[in-house]
């Protein structure tokens, strides 16, 4: 805001009257169709007036033709600043931009994408300390020096990364399996597991409710390093967590040893006595009242 407009809040009269003057350039701009009623007029400065128009353009509903107007000192003719179309309170506007690398969120990468990682970034540090410039005094220094002089610094460079260059750090980490560039620094590290502890951890609604930690579990499997000490990969195809890193003290109903199932009773062989004869009536005793009373009368009869 200018001086001349905290000075004073009332309009230049001359240019705040300008209303044909400005909707004349506004419809110079976008057409006579475009242009709706007069809104009203803001103060910029001294002498200094945006009259504001309502459009007519369906695509563009709450925004509004702004034409700022303005006169110079002890002049009667109102000029034309500038014509421009600007949302109003109620427009429909774009959201506020957000740069790429802060709009990834996890599974948004597919086939064929790329990632960029900064140079700097602070989750990765260095694959293995110490410079590839040799010493001043060393062998491989005086057979640079001879190769590309001294001052070669470029061509110094792209052969001391060279993996065939003898003695240099990285050929070293080559042979020793340590050909990675850059390595999860101790922020990387830690910025990991605090996502997989607040998803798979000990205060997840599911690990409370479950009765056995997956330290115990038969369906863990370890991993290697220091994250061995607190997390470890779920295997259990049928649990909440499989294939997902998991912390030692989160758990599921699918815990190995949770409720075992107890094998199933075998039933005893049946036992045939060959050595006996039963004898059973072919037409028991229609007044008899059981089968059972018709054979015990039978027995009776025998003896």
């Amino acid at each position: 805001m200018s001086a001349a407009t905290t000075r004073s809040r009332t309009p230049d009269r001359l240019c705040a009257e300008a209303v044909g003057f400005a909707r004349g350039a506004a419809v110079e701009a976008a057409g006579e169709a475009a242009v709706g009623e007069h809104l009203g007029v803001d103060i910029d400065g001294e002498r200094v007036v945006t009259h504001y128009f309502a459009t007519r353009e369906r695509a563009y509903r709450g925004w509004r033709w702004a034409v700022t107007v303005t006169r110079a000192s002890r002049s009667k003719q109102v000029t034309l600043d500038e014509t421009v179309l600007l949302p109003g309170p109620d427009a429909l506007t774009a959201p506020q931009w957000v740069p790429w690398s802060e709009r990834l969120r996890p599974g948004d990468m597919g086939p064929g994408d790329l990632l960029p990682t900064e140079e700097d970034d602070l989750r990765l540090e260095p694959g293995w300390s110490g410079a590839d410039e040799p010493a001043p005094n060393s062998a491989l220094a005086a057979e640079l020096d001879d190769r590309f002089g001294p001052d070669a610094a470029a061509e110094r460079a792209e052969a001391l990364a060279a993996p065939t260059v003898r003695g240099s750090i990285a050929s070293v980490a080559a042979e020793l399996g340590l050909g990675r560039p850059r390595v999860l620094s101790r922020l990387g590290l830690h910025l990991a597991a605090d996502r997989w502890e607040k998803d798979y951890g000990a205060h997840t609604p599911m690990a409370q409710a479950a009765p056995a930690s997956c330290s115990t579990c038969g369906f863990l499997v370890p991993v290697a390093g220091t994250l061995s000490q607190t997390f470890g990969i779920c295997a259990n195809e049928l649990g909440p967590a499989d294939g997902r890193v998991v912390a030692l003290d989160y758990g599921c109903g699918g815990h190995s040893e949770a409720a075992v199932m107890p094998a199933p009773q075998q039933p005893a062989p049946p036992v045939l006595d060959e050595f006996t004869v039963e004898s059973f009536p072919l037409h028991p005793d229609p007044n008899s009242g059981s089968v059972a009373e018709s054979d015990q009368d039978e027995e009776l009869g025998h003896s």
